[in-house]
C-alpha cells in the first residue's frame, strides 16, 4: 500500500503549479491528497504519513492568515510525533524559526540576499546546484538557503556559493528550488530557461528525495 502525502492547495499562495508538479512527481510512489487551510487539523494529518507545503507567492501575511495557532500547532504536533514534513520553497521557508519552527540549529533564509549568491533578484530562472555530487540547473524563484549547523542534518544539494539547498532533519525534509517543475514553466520565448527543461530528471531526484524520507 502507498505512503500518503497530505499536499496543502490554496491557490495562489500554494500554487497549483506546484502541487501539479508534485503530484506527477511523486504519485508513482504515493497518494497524493490535497487538504485546505480549513482542513489544517489532527484529523486530516492523522491519515497522512508526509505533510507536504509546495511553493507559491506566499509570504509572512499569507502565513499568518492560513495558519493561526491550532492550525500551527497541528503541524508541528505532527512532526513531533513521528509524521514527515516535506516543503518545497515557500514551503522550506514555513519549517523555519518565525513559522512553524521544526527545524532545530537551521533556518531557512533567502538565498538572493546572502553574500555570496550568484542570484540577486527574484525572477523565475534556474539555479546551478549540486545534487547528491552531481551539477543540475534547477528552477528557482527566490528559493531559500538553508544555514546552520550543519552537523545536525544531511545535504543532498548545494548553491552555487556551497548553501546547503535540500536538506534533511530528522523527518522534515525542504528544498529551496523546483524538482518538482513542469515543462511548461520553461516555454517562454523571453527567457533562456528554455534550454534547461530537465526532461522530468528532476522529478525523479524528488521521488527519491521523498523515499529517503519516509525511511527517516
Amino acid at each position: 500500500m502507498k505512503p500518503t502525502i497530505a499536499l496543502f492547495l490554496n491557490h495562489p499562495e500554494c500554487s497549483k503549479d506546484c502541487c501539479n508538479g508534485m503530484t506527477q512527481a511523486l504519485e508513482s510512489g504515493y497518494n497524493i491528497r490535497t487538504f485546505s487551510k480549513n482542513e489544517c487539523n489532527p484529523q486530516t494529518l492523522s491519515k497522512a504519513d508526509i505533510v507536504a507545503f509546495p511553493g507559491g507567492i506566499g509570504d509572512a501575511d499569507s502565513y499568518d492568515k492560513f495558519f493561526r495557532r491550532r492550525a500551527e500547532n497541528a503541524v508541528a504536533d505532527f512532526v513531533e510525533q513521528g509524521g514527515r514534513y516535506l516543503g518545497i520553497c515557500m514551503g522550506a521557508y514555513w519549517a523555519g524559526s518565525h513559522y512553524f519552527d521544526i527545524l532545530d540549529g537551521v533556518d531557512a533564509v533567502q538565498y538572493i540576499k546572502r553574500p555570496t549568491s550568484d542570484i540577486r533578484r527574484s525572477y523565475g530562472t534556474v539555479a546551478p546546484v549540486t545534487w547528491n555530487g552531481r551539477d543540475e540547473n534547477m528552477y528557482f524563484y527566490d528559493g531559500c538557503a538553508l544555514v546552520g549547523d550543519e552537523s545536525k542534518f544531511t545535504t543532498v544539494a548545494r548553491y552555487a556559493n556551497n548553501d546547503p539547498m535540500a536538506i534533511i532533519q530528522g523527518t522534515v525534509g525542504i528544498i529551496g528550488c523546483h524538482p518538482e517543475s513542469l515543462q511548461y514553466w520553461y516555454q517562454k520565448p523571453w527567457q533562456y530557461i528554455n534550454q534547461h527543461w530537465h526532461q522530468g530528471q528532476h522529478h525523479r531526484l524528488l521521488l527519491k528525495f521523498v523515499d529517503r524520507l519516509m525511511q527517516q
